[in-house]
């Protein structure tokens, strides 16, 4: 499979999830505010704070892929000239994975507000 296919069947897959729980986000806020006819909260607020936080964490996902997939592949090649690159290359792959986790952040800083 090349580096192009992989990185397409990835991207496809994290979109894919990303509408998925942007989806199954949508439907239980509307149960829940339903259910809760006091809430303070517009419903088209929290339909648009759902859909923010989705893709906040999705595409950090997928540029957090793309740059390990990157990093990744020059780290192969660096430690198999030089062994004793790994705890540099280690810190490359860890920043590029951070992306990911500063998105998921944001998500949750979304959802906190709007909650």
């Amino acid at each position: 499979m090349t580096k192009k296919k992989a990185a397409a069947s990835i991207a496809a897959f994290l979109t894919i999830f990303t509408a998925v729980l942007a989806t199954a986000a949508l439907i239980l806020s509307s149960t829940s505010l339903a259910a809760d006819a006091a809430a303070v909260v517009a419903p088209e607020i929290v339909s648009w704070g759902l859909m923010a936080a989705a893709i906040a964490a999705g595409l950090s996902a997928v540029g957090a892929a793309y740059a390990v997939a990157h990093v990744g592949s020059a780290a192969v090649g660096a430690l198999a000239e030089k062994p004793e690159l790994l705890g540099r290359v280690l810190i490359f792959v860890g920043l590029a994975e951070g992306i990911a986790i500063y998105g998921l952040i944001v998500a949750i800083l979304i959802l906190n507000r709007i909650g």
